[in-house]
């Protein structure tokens, strides 16, 4: 996705929506199109004419949060428990935008960084490394939920990840679980929400994760190949996406 130079002001009238790029793809996808950002941008419906992606990791600064529609967080191979300085400077911005009521979403290590950011607990998964296409529990407050009540009791989703929120944020509403993993979504407020499982992950690029974590799995006496033979899609968890993507496209007064 290209970048857009010239700050805000070269933008349309409209604020932008942020894609914040907290990481970059494994090597054994450079055959696979695009990245993180292009993927979410995709899956939500998000032109790249109203994008701005932002790597803070790479020094660049945060916009003003009156100057922003809507922010999304990617996944990253990087690890909260590393507190580097722009993870810290990321997510007192994003804390001050959940206070302003922008919407928020985040994926992944972006799910790991925002419940950091509202006082969460993260850490290492105990249970060992979750890959591949898991199954996913919602919980009874996921009905009334402007996000996850367009999706099923149960869904298949795509997870990568070895750390985990150990303890939400005071206050969030627990949204979904896993066998792996407790805390598989929630809420915060009107318009923040945390997903461990990525809904902008195929068939292809989960497939990859899976063999990335190759030598891990093993360690933990777990099978790649019974991982890899369970790959499915999982079209449910890719309403979410889609779902915010509208949700903050309307909420901009997008046509």
């Amino acid at each position: 996705m290209a970048r857009i130079e010239g700050g805000l002001s070269g933008m349309s009238t409209h604020k932008p929506l942020v894609i914040l790029k907290t990481g970059r793809k494994i090597p054994s996808l450079d055959a696979v199109a695009g990245d993180y950002e292009d993927w979410i941008a995709a899956g939500m419906g998000w032109e790249p004419d109203v994008v701005r992606v932002i790597d803070p990791g790479n020094g660049e600064a945060l916009p003003p949060l009156d100057s922003v529609a809507g922010i999304a967080i990617t996944g990253s191979g990087s690890m909260v428990t590393e507190r580097a300085d722009w993870m810290l400077r990321t997510a007192e911005w994003l804390a001050d935008a959940v206070r302003r009521e922008v919407p928020v979403l985040g994926i992944c290590f972006g799910h790991q960084l925002l419940a950091y950011a509202l006082g969460g607990e993260v850490d290492y998964n105990p249970r060992g490394v979750e890959v591949g296409t898991v199954e996913v529990t919602l919980a009874d407050a996921a009905a009334d939920d402007p996000l996850f009540s367009v999706l099923p009791k149960r869904l298949w989703a795509q997870l990568s990840h070895r750390q985990s929120v150990r303890a939400l944020p005071p206050g969030a509403t627990l949204l979904g679980a896993s066998e792996m993993e407790p805390h598989q979504g929630f809420a915060f407020g009107p318009c923040a929400w945390g997903v461990q499982f990525h809904p902008e992950f195929d068939e292809r690029i989960i497939a990859r994760f899976v063999r990335y974590y190759r030598e891990i799995l093993a360690e933990e006496g777990r099978s790649t190949e019974d991982l890899l033979t369970a790959i499915r899609p999982a079209p449910e968890s890719q309403a979410l996406l889609k779902r915010f993507g509208e949700w903050v496209l309307k909420a901009r007064g997008h046509p």
